[in-house]
């Protein structure tokens, strides 16, 4: 779920960057980064938004036409960890930095395929500092003049890409530079994650943007020009000349929570526009909810979003209602999006903090409210407690996503079945968890018709989370496990190492340092 962006410009780079990450902060705030290029790299990234990582200095020091941005979401490695901050960077072959998007599935063979046969040292946890040392292994493997800068080409690179694609497994959308020679670009062959190209005309030739999003384009001023095709490669050579090849068979299945709650309503990804999908969503589920509402002689007076994703869906559903939309919930712009701070008590407590309601378009009204997702219950759960406290007669609550039930592999904060309140509760018990009335929920055929719609050519999408069923073979039962087991072990050493460095337990935590160690002992 992290915001990418790559630039090869005819100017000095860092600031388009940087304006691209601020629109692409939405897709990580735990830490950001920018590496620029001109005849040698520089880099500036730390823990935070972009806003308070870079300063006028870092600015001044972020030199070069060519450069990589990143905002990251943790789901590898550690989110209080500054080193493991992208970009990354490897001084051989040539010198190569890295940005990605994604999530690698195989992270344990690479490294150690990487450590044992190819003798390179990984000095952290991220799976994004084994892909650039593929990556640098494939090109040294398909280059045999290394050490002359002027021999590698386009198809030389193309074909090191082809050996990443075949070695590296899961979700990629990858920028790189390589020193003395440019920008290369490529997107894993299920195209699970985004990635978009742009170009604009200048009189000092054509400049080149990827972005995870098409709004990074935009407002950039930069000419839309199409998505980067699942398992392409794309290399902007330093004359300014591109070069394009699919380097491995297409499996095209998008991300289906991308349409759903990740990206910016304003973007376009895989030629499907996002605000679009939204407001097909919201008539796909109000036609279903009133169905039900008729058919249970319930009432409904008002239609309230939660601020701010579901607000496109909200509008459909009223006019299918043929009720009034209000903005009940009002949003504090300073607080995060919830869904992706890490940490469950953190989560909880931002909620009273990031929501406050108008009493006025509340009391002794039915209210429906209408969210993108319900993903741990928490945010739901708070946020009807509030409704019901402002004086609402009934609460109902509508979710523009089917029942969230199982992990995600491909770079989405969701790696443990335990996360998901419609796991192991039915629909009726997930209600009375939260607090409503009546739950509705979108279904998963409604869903897939609401994207599919933008782009007919579009016939699977990855709905592992919603479905159960994963894209990539490699995802087994076994392997989920593993995965639940690691997110079970990194929260009990967090909870840890918390508490011997300021002698006590994370809050709300019931268990001893001992108990704790007990349990790591048994993972």
């Amino acid at each position: 779920m992290c915001g990418i962006i790559g630039l090869f410009s005819t100017s000095q780079a860092v600031q388009y960057i940087y304006d691209g990450l601020i629109v692409l902060q939405h897709r990580g705030q735990d830490s950001s980064g920018i590496m620029t290029y001109d005849g040698r790299f520089f880099l500036k990234k730390g823990n935070g938004l972009v806003k308070d990582v870079f300063k006028a200095k870092h600015m001044i020091m972020l030199k070069g036409n060519i450069g990589l941005g990143h905002v990251r979401y943790t789901t590898a490695g550690s989110a209080d960890a500054s080193s493991e901050a992208q970009p990354f960077y490897i001084n051989s072959p040539y010198g190569i930095s890295l940005i990605h998007n994604g999530n690698l599935t195989n992270y344990d063979e690479l490294k150690h395929e990487l450590t044992q046969n190819n003798a390179r040292y990984l000095n952290t946890g991220s799976d994004t500092e084994a892909l650039i040392n593929v990556l640098g292994d494939e090109i040294a493997k398909h280059n045999t003049h290394e050490r002359s800068a002027s021999q590698l080409d386009a198809k030389q690179l193309f074909t090191a890409v082809k050996g990443v694609m075949r070695r590296v497994k899961g979700s990629y959308s990858v920028i790189s530079i390589i020193a003395g020679h440019g920008l290369l670009a490529f997107r894993d062959p299920h195209g699970i994650r985004p990635l978009v190209l742009g170009k604009r005309e200048t009189a000092s030739g054509t400049e080149y943007v990827f972005a995870s999003e098409s709004v990074a384009i935009d407002i950039l001023d930069f000419e839309f020009v199409r998505d980067v095709l699942p398992g392409e490669a794309i290399y902007i050579d330093l004359k300014g000349e591109l070069h394009s090849m699919q380097v491995a068979q297409t499996k095209w299945a998008p991300c289906i929570f991308e349409f759903v709650y990740i990206a910016r309503p304003d973007s376009v990804i895989d030629k499907v526009s996002v605000y679009k999908s939204r407001l097909r969503m919201g008539t796909f589920l109000g036609k279903k909810i009133m169905k039900e509402i008729t058919r249970k002689k319930m009432k409904v007076d008002v239609v309230i979003p939660v601020p701010d994703t579901a607000r496109s869906s909200a509008f459909e559903i009223a006019a299918e209602l043929g009720v009034p939309y209000r903005e009940g919930l009002i949003k504090n712009r300073y607080i995060g999006r919830t869904f992706i701070m890490p940490g469950q008590k953190l989560r909880q407590k931002s909620v009273k903090y990031k929501l406050n309601v108008i009493p006025l378009e509340i009391k002794g009204r039915n209210v429906l409210l209408v969210d993108d997702s319900i993903v741990r219950g928490n945010t739901s759960r708070k946020i009807v407690e509030m409704v019901r406290a402002a004086g609402a007669k009934s609460v109902y609550l509508a979710s523009c996503c089917p029942p969230l039930k199982n992990p995600c592999v491909y770079g989405v904060d969701m790696a443990s079945r335990k996360d998901f309140i419609a796991h192991n509760m039915s629909h009726d018990e997930i209600a009375h968890a939260i607090g409503v009335d009546a739950l509705f929920y979108q279904t998963l055929e409604d869903l897939e018709k609401a994207v599919k719609a933008g782009n007919k050519d579009i016939t699977n999408f990855c709905t592992a989370c919603l479905s159960g069923k994963y894209p990539t073979p490699e995802v087994t039962e076994k392997m989920l496990d593993k995965v639940e087991s690691a997110r079970r072990a990194a929260e009990l050493q967090a909870n840890l190492d918390k508490s011997m460095v300021t002698g006590s337990l994370a809050e709300g935590s019931e268990q001893s340092g001992l108990e704790i160690e007990d349990q790591l002992s048994m993972l």
